[in-house]
C-alpha cells in the first residue's frame, strides 16, 4: 500500500514540473537571506542555483521549446559559477548570470507558450502562470546583477548608497517592479539601470494583461452546451 502511494506521489509530481520550479523558487525568496554573508551560504546558494536551473531545464523539455538552446545557455553558466567559486576568479561570475538570465527568460516564453497553446486551463498551466512570473522576477534581478558590474553606481538604497546591492535586494527590486507595487527603497540611477526597470514595468505590465487574463477568462467561461440533435 505504502509503495503504491509513493507511486502515485511520484506521478503526481511527474505531471507538475511548473509546480516544482514554482516552489523552489519561492523558497529561495525565504532562504536566500540567509545565504548571503558567509562562504557557506554562497556554497548552498550556487547549490540552490543548480538546481532552479535543473528544474528549468524539465519545464522546457515538457513544452514545445528547443532543448538545445536551453542546454547551450545552462550547460556553460554551470561551468562557469563552478570555475568562479574553484578558482576564485568572482569577476567570471557575471557572465554566468547573464547565461542564467538568458536561460530564465528563454523557460518563460516556453512557458507562455504552453500555457497559449490551447483552450483549456488545466493545474499545471496554473502552476506555470506563477513560475512564469518567479522566473522573469530571476531573469530581470540577474540583468541588475550584470548591470551594477559593468556599470558601478547603478542602484542606490537607503542603506549602505554607495555599496553594490546583494543578490536579494536586486530581487527584492525586480519583484516590486513585475508586478507593479513599486514598494522598494532601490533606486536606478544610471541609464542602463533605469532602461532595465522600464523594460520590467513594461514585461509586468503585458503579462498580466495577455496571459494571465486569458487564464482567468478560461478559467471562468461556462461550458459550451452540446449541439442539439436535429
Amino acid at each position: 500500500m505504502a509503495s503504491f502511494q509513493s507511486l502515485r506521489l511520484l506521478v503526481t509530481a511527474r505531471r507538475h514540473p511548473s509546480g516544482w520550479l514554482l516552489l523552489v523558487q519561492l523558497a529561495g525568496v525565504v532562504l536566500y537571506p540567509a545565504m548571503e554573508g558567509t562562504a557557506a551560504g554562497r556554497a548552498v546558494f550556487g547549490a540552490f542555483g543548480i538546481l532552479v536551473l535543473i528544474l528549468a531545464l524539465w519545464v522546457v523539455n515538457r513544452s514545445a521549446a528547443s532543448n538545445r538552446i536551453a542546454w547551450c545557455l545552462a550547460g556553460p553558466a554551470v561551468l562557469l559559477s563552478l570555475w568562479s567559486v574553484l578558482a576564485g576568479r568572482p569577476q567570471v561570475l557575471v557572465y554566468a548570470y547573464v547565461l542564467e538570465g538568458a536561460l530564465y527568460f528563454y523557460t518563460a516564453l516556453a512557458l507562455i507558450g504552453y500555457m497559449l497553446r490551447d483552450h483549456k486551463v488545466t493545474s499545471d498551466e496554473l502552476y506555470a502562470a506563477g513560475a512564469t512570473f518567479t522566473l522573469l522576477a530571476w531573469g530581470f534581478a540577474f540583468a541588475y546583477a550584470a548591470c551594477q558590474y559593468w556599470f558601478p553606481g547603478s542602484f542606490l538604497a537607503a542603506v549602505d548608497a554607495q555599496l553594490p546591492r546583494t543578490w536579494t535586494e536586486l530581487l527584492f527590486l525586480s519583484f516590486s517592479t513585475l508586478s507593479g507595487v513599486g514598494l522598494t527603497d532601490i533606486l536606478p540611477v544610471r541609464p542602463p539601470a533605469r532602461a532595465l526597470v522600464m523594460l520590467e514595468a513594461f514585461a509586468g505590465v503585458m503579462y498580466i494583461a495577455l496571459v494571465v487574463s486569458r487564464l482567468i477568462g478560461l478559467a471562468i467561461r461556462p461550458p459550451v452546451p452540446p449541439d442539439s440533435a436535429p
